[in-house]
Formats: C-alpha cells, sequence, structure tokens
C-alpha cells in the first residue's frame, strides 16, 4: 500500500513539474535581467507621474507593461521583444480591444474576441508580441476611465507606454556588455572568428530558416541565434574530439 501510494505521489510530483528545465542563464544574467527590468518600470512610472505630457486627462501605466518588461530585459534577443512587435502588437491590439468594447455589449465575450483578433492580426501583421493581448484585454475590462477616453487610449496611452519602454530597452540592455538591442538580425561577434576557422561548413544559414519554418509551432528564436548556437556547440565538440584523439595517442604511446 505504502509503495503504491509513493508511486502515486510521485507520479503527482512528475505532473506537476511538467516543463520544469533548469535554465542555462548565470547569476549575472539573472540579477541584470531583474535589475534592468526593474529600472524599466520605474522609469516610466516617473515619466508618467512628473512629466507633463500635455494630455487632457490622467496618464495611465499598463499593466501589460510589466509583461513586455519580461521580454524586453529577460531575453531580449527574441524576435517577439523588437521595437516592431512591442509598438506594433500593443497598437494593433488595443485599437481592437476598444472597438470590441464598443460593438459587443457582453463584457466577457468582447475580451474573448479581442484576444482572438488580436493573436490573428498580429500574426499577419508579424508583430507577435504576448503582452499585448494584455492589452486588448485592458481596452475592454479596464473600467470607465478606459472607456470614456475611447480611441485616444490606442493612439496615446498605448503608444507612449511602448514608444517609452523601447526607449528605456535601447538604452538600458545596451549599457550591458554582449547585450545586443535591437537584434537587427546581426551575430554574436564570435560568428565572423568561426566563418574564418571553419571554410567548409555542413549547415548554412539558410538551412535553419529552412528548418524553422517547417516547425508547426511557432519557436521564438532567430536563425542568427540558432546559427551561432549551432557554431559554439561544434566548436566544443571538435575540442572534446581533439582531446579525446590526444588522450588516445597518449595511450597508444605510452
Amino acid at each position: 500500500m505504502l509503495a503504491f501510494n509513493m508511486h502515486k505521489l510521485k507520479k503527482l510530483i512528475a505532473a506537476l513539474l511538467l516543463g520544469y528545465q533548469p535554465g542555462h542563464a548565470g547569476l549575472r544574467e539573472k540579477l541584470v535581467s531583474s535589475v534592468t527590468a526593474c529600472l524599466s518600470i520605474l522609469f516610466l512610472l516617473l515619466i508618467v507621474q512628473y512629466v507633463e505630457l500635455g494630455l487632457p486627462f490622467k496618464m495611465l501605466v499598463l499593466a501589460s507593461m510589466g509583461a513586455s518588461a519580461f521580454l524586453l530585459f529577460v531575453t531580449p534577443h527574441s524576435p517577439m521583444a523588437q521595437p516592431w512587435p512591442v509598438i506594433a502588437g500593443h497598437l494593433v491590439s488595443a485599437f481592437i480591444g476598444v472597438a470590441c468594447a464598443q460593438l459587443i455589449n457582453s463584457a466577457p465575450l468582447a475580451a474573448a474576441v479581442a484576444v482572438l483578433l488580436s493573436i490573428f492580426a498580429m500574426h499577419l501583421l508579424h508583430c507577435l508580441h504576448p503582452p499585448s493581448a494584455a492589452t486588448a484585454m485592458i481596452a475592454v475590462l479596464g473600467g470607465p476611465e478606459v472607456h470614456a477616453i475611447g480611441w485616444q487610449f490606442c493612439y496615446e496611452v498605448v503608444a507612449i507606454n511602448a514608444v517609452f519602454m523601447v526607449f528605456l530597452a535601447i538604452v538600458l540592455n545596451n549599457l550591458v556588455p554582449g547585450r545586443r538591442y535591437p537584434m537587427l538580425h546581426s551575430h554574436h561577434a564570435h560568428h565572423n572568428q568561426f566563418l574564418q576557422q571553419h571554410q567548409h561548413s555542413e549547415l548554412l544559414e539558410e538551412d535553419f530558416k529552412w528548418a524553422l519554418s517547417q516547425m508547426d509551432g511557432l519557436i521564438d528564436v532567430s536563425a542568427e541565434d540558432l546559427v551561432d548556437i549551432y557554431e559554439f556547440a561544434l566548436e566544443r565538440a571538435q575540442g572534446r574530439r581533439d582531446k579525446q584523439a590526444l588522450s588516445s595517442a597518449s595511450d597508444d604511446y605510452s
């Protein structure tokens, strides 16, 4: 009986931990991403609170900007964290959210439809940014203060929030050595050195782009980063093979 219960307990724990994987980021990277995200939200709040923006209403700081800060500072190289997805994603979702709030009487239905249409529109416009779905919901469920300003919520509140977040991401990320933002489809500095030492690589960048297009789901990584990861891994594997060959030769000699 005890063994049976232990087996059930192990299965329950395994189910709860489904998807758990230790992260590869070091302590420095964890601290940098946390601190820069904190600073971005602090600066955004201070700007909104103390800088006169000339608006006829009290400026709002959207809760969805917290989720954007996660992407912008924890995964700044992600395709979903680049300026176009951040700004366009939030804006298109805001317009869709306001439209749904005005056209659909049921708030739950309006919020659900706003999320549906926002995701579809972001796919079509190549500006996928997950926190934008929350912006669409805020436009529907944000209450009288949001509903009162109507379309101004889109082109003033959301636009200002998103643009300031991208500006802060550009400034703060580029103050950190090793970070590149925006990504600009550029490679790691190691890439050119690798090409000089490995003139005839079996895999080309076009192969990685093709491989990404064959995946059923959306893979949140650029072809450039995949190539860089492959090059680092290949060099490590080559170094391991060289050590093994050297060790084998030493054993044969002795």
